[in-house]
């Protein structure tokens, strides 16, 4: 398909409204010029933003229209005045857009406890009308960016229709439903029973399994918009489809991790069943002490197997079962055949520590559960970024 190929039906506006005074553009409106069908899944966190309360009650028929997005700005913590602003900005963008309020989603994300700077916003939905461009999922894409080095967009085909993804995160990522701001438009028909369970699933092994520094945010929002004007999919295809944008979306974000230089994908096989692989390589990716390792290439595998250790809730993982690979290089237990003296160990776990990507292979010898995480190293740049974010 084409780099500027987009779903049929779909309109995107973006301009500066001034949540952060550089002129860059910070508030996005995605949205099918059509009726369309939408599946969602949010944050858990106790302190979730009205954007997210508001969206959520917008989902629950799953008709929706788009979204507005505000970027660097998360409106969370701000109490009444904070819900009468983001309820405020849905209203005038409906209104301004023809689009019924009740069918159009929000959200927000960036520093918390600040107020939206309401009389720009309100001055930008003045000039706000219904004939927004087709297209722009690239502005789109950076438009909702904060801490982000690069926009996140991927697309794919799925026979006559197209998927777009866009997404955004770099850091608090330790997603409980979802994670960060991802949406999805297509112009694929489908039954909306079927689209969200295909839409759940997908998010569980994508967006559920990946991990930059085990905070969970306030604002997190994922949602899949399908207008149908291309017709007809196989269900199956598009879940292969939809899964193929995910897992790109969440690669490039796990390597875009605030401060990140590498990609960790840790993947845990021979588990109970497919929560405990979960449980374990989350506790592996999630460990400063494996992702100070892997930032410093320092070959230290014993770290590994600490991380998995401190599962001790799951009494069936047994050492003397456990499998540890750096990519191919068998490391535990010593003597597995494959595995070479502690100095060749050392020298081939540093090379595989290397690259951008470092794959950690986890095998507990129980049953055949198994899940993937993604995550990233923690670096200087992480602390850093993180000690002045909202000075």
């Amino acid at each position: 398909m084409t780099e500027n190929e987009a779903p049929l039906g779909f309109a995107v506006h973006t301009a500066p409204v001034g949540l952060l005074d550089d002129g860059r553009d910070d508030f996005t409106v995605l949205m099918s010029t059509v009726p369309s069908t939408v599946s969602a899944v949010f944050t858990r966190s106790r302190f979730a933003g009205p954007s997210v309360v508001i969206s959520r009650a917008a989902c629950a028929d799953h008709n929706a229209r788009g979204v507005v997005v505000l970027a660097r700005n998360a409106n969370v913590a701000t109490g009444d005045e904070g819900e009468c602003n983001a309820r405020e900005v849905r209203a005038l963008t409906a209104r301004a857009t023809g689009v019924p309020e009740d069918e159009l989603l929000i959200a927000s994300t960036g520093v918390i406890g600040r107020q939206y700077p309401m009389p720009a916003i309100r001055d930008h939905l003045k000039t706000l009308t219904a004939a927004l461009p087709d297209g722009g999922f690239e502005r789109a894409a950076r438009a909702i960016m904060t801490t982000d080095t690069r926009p996140k967009l991927v697309r794919r085909r799925i026979g006559e229709a197209t998927l777009v993804g866009i997404a955004k995160g770099v850091g608090m990522m330790e997603p409980d439903m979802a994670t960060l701001l991802t949406f999805f438009a297509t112009d694929a028909r489908l039954d909306p029973g079927e689209q969200d369970r295909i839409f759940r699933r997908v998010m569980d092994r994508t967006f559920n399994a990946v991990s930059i520094d085990t905070d969970t945010s306030t604002s997190d929002t994922a949602a899949l918009f399908a207008n149908g004007l291309a017709g007809d999919v196989s269900p199956d295809a598009f879940e292969e489809a939809l899964y193929g944008v995910a897992l790109d979306l969440v690669k490039d974000i796990a390597s875009d991790g605030e401060g990140a230089g590498k990609l960790i994908e840790v993947q845990v096989t021979g588990a109970r069943d497919d929560a405990q692989a979960k449980r374990v390589g989350k506790a592996v990716v999630n460990s400063p002490l494996v992702k100070t390792a892997v930032h410093g290439g320092d070959p230290n595998w014993g770290r590994v197997a600490m991380a998995i250790g401190k599962c001790s809730d799951d009494t069936d993982i047994e050492q003397d079962r456990v499998v540890i690979r750096f990519g191919d290089v068998a490391v535990y237990p010593p003597g597995l055949p494959g595995t070479r003296d502690e100095d060749e160990v050392r020298d081939a776990v540093a090379a595989e520590m290397g690259g951008t990507e470092v794959i950690i292979g986890i095998e507990l010898g129980i049953a055949d559960g198994a899940f993937t995480v993604y995550g990233c190293d923690l670096t200087e740049g992480y602390v850093r970024l993180n000690a002045d974010y909202s000075t």
